[in-house]
């Protein structure tokens, strides 16, 4: 895809395709930068849990066949930059022989980050026929659940002390000594969404994993919104797809046209994106809590 153009069919702007330098989460430090430990300082740290490669060195030979050390990595290119050169970009969580983890950069949840496989042989595929290829589909559904445990390990610390579910846990944390298993607390794993988009706006593969509260100020327009409620996030468990379903034509079901539809309660507020966005707001606070 090379108009860098925002057509009729992109989830996103034209701003967020042409962006040089990325928003990340409104100036805060990167959590794997946190001085506080958190699941991603676990990650950076832990070498039982990935080897992290502390340069993009040991990368070359995996990405240099589709991303020259030359390239540009200019509009819908942008993501290659983090590919070709992880160790340099404070958004990256972690990079391995096989993926990149970053933030994203123009996040549509508290809680937003991508997956990017390097495989030279699926990194510039539609994601509908780089995960024909079963091998590749197992790795990659493996290395997800990996990122999806951390986000919800994430998401513990920062909502867990709102969370009326998660108390018992914390309460038994506190006692000396604690117990040998913890209460299980609130099932974080259900607040966390994975996928891909159906029609892709961003040239390299890349796969979603964000919380389900859709509560971001990069959230701006109705079909920002969708890309994320609607079944234009097409979930990697459900891969591979049948060659009938439906979700391989987005643009024929207009899901990123549809109403707009709380995705906690199912309020439609029809095209009101404005009225939404104060619902979301309050969503998310009652989300926090339960």
């Amino acid at each position: 895809m090379a108009d860098n153009k925002e057509l009729p069919g992109d989830a996103i702007t034209s701003e967020e395709i042409n962006a040089t330098i990325l928003p990340g989460h409104s100036g805060k430090k990167p959590l794997a930068h946190s001085r506080n430990r958190n699941a991603f300082t676990e990650l950076m740290s832990s070498p039982k849990k990935t080897k992290v490669k502390p340069t993009s060195k040991a990368l070359s030979h995996r990405v240099i066949p589709t991303i020259p050390p030359n390239a540009s990595f200019t509009g819908r290119n942008g993501l290659g930059r983090y590919m070709a050169s992880p160790a340099k970009f404070p958004a990256v969580i972690y990079h391995n022989e096989d993926f990149v983890a970053i933030y994203d950069g123009f996040p549509k949840s508290s809680v937003h980050v991508l997956l990017l496989p390097l495989n030279p042989k699926t990194t510039l595929l539609h994601p509908f026929e780089a995960f024909e290829d079963p091998q590749f589909l197992v790795s990659v559904k493996a290395e997800v659940k990996k990122l999806k445990s951390l986000v919800e390990s994430e998401l513990r610390r920062l909502y867990g002390k709102h969370s009326a579910s998660e108390q018992v846990r914390i309460e038994a944390m506190k006692t000396e000594p604690p117990p040998e298993v913890l209460p299980p607390g609130r099932d974080w794993e259900k607040q966390v969404l994975t996928g891909i988009h159906a029609g892709p706006s961003m040239n390299h593969l890349h796969i979603h994993v964000l919380s389900v509260d859709r509560h971001s100020s990069c959230l701006k327009h109705k079909k920002h919104y969708n890309s994320f409620a609607t079944p234009f996030l097409v979930d990697v468990e459900d891969f591979p797809l049948d060659p009938e379903d439906v979700r391989r034509h987005p643009g024929s079901q207009g899901y990123l046209k549809s109403d707009l539809v709380c995705w906690r309660c199912q309020q439609n507020f029809k095209a009101d994106f404005a009225g939404l966005k104060q619902h979301l707001a309050l969503e998310f606070e009652a989300w926090k809590r339960e």
